[in-house]
């Protein structure tokens, strides 16, 4: 390739030199036309130097004239007339059939404007019997009438045909790596067919292919015509004349030469644009010179733009199916994400969902190091290398490539399975990928010519030839996928901002539910403080008012311990309550037991029993509880003679619950509002929507609350719980002996079971707090009995009881979990105190005939 435009400095036998190769200001035109270069104030700066043949009047006199005094004065209006169309550089305006000079002959003008120069190209106007625009109509309809894409090129290149009258033409579409396959082909019979060969990416360079997205039809007339110099080549400030929008642009002599070896005399290319990129040609070919008018030729690339949108609607159909149809299935998939609060992990579980989405053969997974894959893809090993290499490139939006093996050549052992590669990064800190993969398809590849064959050596040394053979030489193209399109990175991209901002909406989800739930904890803190400072304030007046009932310490003791015992079991009964609807009369039992033990018949409950849903049993307790801690410590209760009278009963819809304390000190009003009044007056009616109504008279309480019907039912008919002191149950024979295990990790408790079991009979208690402990201390030596804390803090002493079923050690659990607590089934039926117990709990529980038959080991904690 020898350096033919101005200021070149080509390699001839680099191959990318074509690449380089200024094509656009070679500094000449095909001379079939003429080129006059006028400055914006109408002064002819440039000819080319043919334009004798067409004017009568020599180059080098045209420079520095007027236009006006080169062209007749119409013609010279009507151009001027035609600039103020032009809204660019890229445009190009026509005028067909004007008279450059004053009786003279008709010519097809193009203008257009180059760099300050206003460039304009003349070549003789050719009669024609047919309008060039009604048959490109014509045959547009005809195209739109055929179905399918492989029919529609071929009727195409059949019609393009006719309107060219070239004895071939191809459809030559341009695959993903430059290289470029006739799909459908029209030719003259006899001639031998290209359809379905491949041609190599050099054969079109780069700038070449830059141009035919600008200029959408290329007409090179005769391969050997000589072409017309530019004169002056440069101008003042030494620039060569850009002619990218020419129209008699003449022809790199590489490009000459590839023609010539074809056996082509004359060429026709007529740009296909996908979307404004460059999508293919109709490339015409000719074994004799073959001039077209430029009207002809405007007609062709009129026709040549209509089957581009055409193509393009139909690609378009295509993708826009394949599309509705992912983001169908992508909607689907988040609606059933909507509820997952697990993030990018619960992803893993839909996997199948996902890979239906994008067209592939395998997906894979990775979040924070963690790989999950499905279907065809690489081995979980070498998913390492693979995430290590995602790591290193860009991760703001998706990556495709149908070669991995030439980018990560350790993926060239499993393209097989995983050539492609389409990768959505879903995070950036740490980096979690979706990736697509899609296995190696080989195929056959028919070239024109081998494609490897670039530089030989000629007559002038060793310099880059076009290629003289185009005999078909078959080629098994390995390692690579189908592509991914255009409509898989769009789907790719929507599902990862999909997925990005599903995270966000969970993080926000997230972050309202912590401060829910911190605001949740605050009121509960409230709550348990209240409740807490009651129980103690309690349990003090409780022992106030005992301490003149008995007459030794052991007595009192055994009262209050018993009282204090009532308690805990009505705390047992509301939180009980959370499994099913609870007994209303059970519940104003429990309470009263609570306070009064053999006293509480100054409860007297008049009504039908009847069963309190959850929310609404909950929401009672409290309020009972409040009234019975309020009568307690200043009405009715507070004193010995003072009495509650509980009435139930239904007023329309609702229940009532009538409450009336009589016989009382005096009773005043608060003065102060407490988190209890609140309880009392706003529960009901804010939770269940009923009412709450107090009245403190001077002698009693008096209350009325509202429960609506819906969370009342019917209560079965069985005899009504009363709830009475411990003091008054017989206490059974306790045959408690020999060294009993104690464990439990609060020495305060610990000391107080110490107490109890010796007094029940031990000889000897020995106390551990922890796990490592009672194991060592059983080793030691076995005990003859045990009782066990489930809780020990950050172990729980399951395995101790696993240790002591299978030496036949009998042992109960000791608990402040109330009914939560569940007994493994592997240690069978085992005796469970609640917490706070007393002497009388443990006598009770130390006596029962306890299972001590080996069960199945446990998976138990370990210290």
């Amino acid at each position: 390739m020898k350096p033919t435009a101005i200021g070149t400095d080509l390699n001839p036998a680099d191959p990318a030199s074509c690449d380089r190769e200024p094509i656009h200001i070679l500094g000449s035109i095909q001379p079939f036309g003429f080129l006059v270069v006028v400055s914006t104030d109408w002064i002819v700066v440039r000819v080319s130097e043919n334009v004798a043949e067409w004017l009568d009047q020599p180059a080098e006199a045209l420079l520095g004239t007027h236009l006006v005094e080169v062209f007749e004065g119409e013609a010279v209006h009507q151009i001027r007339g035609k600039l103020q169309s032009i809204r660019g550089p890229g445009q190009v305006e026509r005028i067909f059939g004007l008279k450059l000079s004053k009786g003279g002959p008709g010519f097809d003008v193009a203008l257009h404007v180059s760099g300050e120069s206003i460039v304009i190209e003349a070549e003789p106007s050719v009669a024609g019997s047919t309008n060039p625009v009604d048959l490109v109509r014509t045959l547009v309809g005809r195209l739109q009438q055929t179905t399918g894409f492989g029919a529609l090129c071929r009727e195409a290149a059949r019609q393009m045909r006719a309107l060219t009258g070239f004895e071939r033409v191809m459809v030559y579409r341009f695959d993903h790596d430059g290289s470029g396959e006739v799909i459908a082909e029209a030719a003259r019979a006899g001639l031998e067919p290209y359809l379905g060969l491949r041609y190599p990416a050099s054969d079109i360079p780069q700038q070449a292919r830059a141009l035919y997205e600008r200029n959408w039809l290329r007409l090179i007339a005769d391969v050997d015509a000589k072409p017309a110099a530019i004169v002056p080549q440069v101008n003042p400030e030494g620039q060569p004349l850009d002619l990218s929008m020419s129209v008699l642009r003449s022809v790199s002599p590489t490009h000459l030469e590839y023609l010539r070896n074809m056996g082509v005399a004359a060429s026709l290319s007529v740009s296909i644009l996908r979307g404004g990129k460059l999508w293919g040609l109709f490339a015409c070919h000719h074994r004799v010179p073959n001039h077209l008018s430029f009207e002809r030729r405007s007609g062709i690339e009129l026709f040549g733009q209509m089957f581009s949108w055409i193509m393009e609607g139909r690609e378009r159909e295509v993708d826009i199916a394949y599309e509705a149809h992912a983001r169908d299935l992508h909607n689907r998939l988040m609606s059933l994400l909507a509820p997952d609060r697990t993030g990018f992990d619960g992803l893993k579980g839909f996997l199948d969902e996902l890979r239906a989405i994008v067209q592939c053969d395998g997906i894979g997974m990775s979040v924070e190091g963690q790989v999950t894959l499905k279907g065809s893809t690489p081995t979980q090993g070498e998913m390492v290398g693979v995430v290590r290499y995602l790591n290193q490139i860009a991760s703001s939006r998706p990556f495709t490539t149908n070669e991995f093996g030439r980018l990560h050549e350790p993926a060239k052992a499993f393209t097989e399975r995983a050539a492609g590669l389409l990768v959505i990064p879903i995070s950036r800190t740490p980096r979690d990928y979706l990736i697509f993969f899609r296995r190696e398809v080989a195929r056959t590849v028919n070239w024109a010519g081998n494609p490897h064959k670039a530089v030989t050596t000629g007559p002038d040394g060793a310099r880059l030839r076009p290629r003289t053979s185009f005999d078909a030489w078959r080629e098994i193209v390995r390692g690579q996928s189908v592509p991914w399109s255009e409509a898989d990175l769009r789907i790719a991209e929507s599902l990862r901002v999909t997925l990005l901002e599903m995270m966000l909406r969970l993080t926000d989800t997230a972050d309202k539910e912590r401060k829910g739930a911190q605001a949740h904890q605050e009121l509960l803190i409230a709550e348990l403080n209240h409740r807490v400072r009651n129980i103690l304030n309690l349990i003090r007046a409780l022992m106030t008012q005992s301490r003149s009932e008995f007459e030794t310490v052991e007595d009192f003791a055994r009262v209050v311990g018993g009282r204090i015992q009532a308690l805990a079991r009505a705390h047992d009964q509301i939180t009980a309550t959370n499994w099913g609807p609870g007994s209303l009369h059970d519940l104003i039992h429990l309470e009263a037991g609570a306070y009064l033990g053999v006293k509480a018949e100054r409860v007297r409950i008049d009504g039908e029993d009847v069963l309190l849903e959850p929310q609404a049993f909950s929401t009672m307790a409290l309020v009972v509880h409040e009234m019975m801690t309020n009568s307690a410590k200043y009405g009715a209760l507070a004193d010995s003679h003072g009495t509650i009278t509980v009435e139930l009963s239904r007023d329309d819809d609702e229940l009532v619950l009538g409450w009336s304390e009589m016989g009382g000190p005096p009773v005043k009003a608060p003065t102060r509002r407490g988190f209890g009044t609140t309880i009392i007056e706003r529960s009901i009616p804010y939770e269940l929507k009923g009412d709450a109504k107090i009245r403190y008279e001077l002698t009693g309480v008096m209350a009325r609350f509202t429960v609506p019907m819906r969370f009342v039912s019917p209560a079965p008919e069985r005899k009504i719980l009363s709830i009475k002191g411990l003091e008054d149950c017989p206490a059974p024979p306790c045959a408690l002996s020999g060294m009993v295990l104690l464990v439990e990790d609060n020495i305060v408790i610990a000391l107080e079971g110490e107490e109890m079991l010796l007094q029940l009979g031990a000889d000897a208690v020995e106390m551990a707090s922890s796990v490592k402990e009672a194991l060592r201390i059983i080793e030691a030596r076995p005990p003859d009995f045990a009782v066990l804390d489930v809780n020990l803090g950050t172990e729980t002493s399951l395995l101790v009881a696993e240790r002591l079923r299978a030496l036949n050690v009998p042992f109960i659990f000791a608990t402040g979990y109330g009914e939560s607590f569940v007994i493994p089934p592997a240690l069978g039926a085992v005796t469970v105190v609640k917490k706070p117990f007393d002497v009388d709990a443990l006598r009770s529980a130390c006596v029962r005939d306890v299972p001590v038959a080996h069960a199945p080991a446990l998976s138990a904690p370990s210290d």
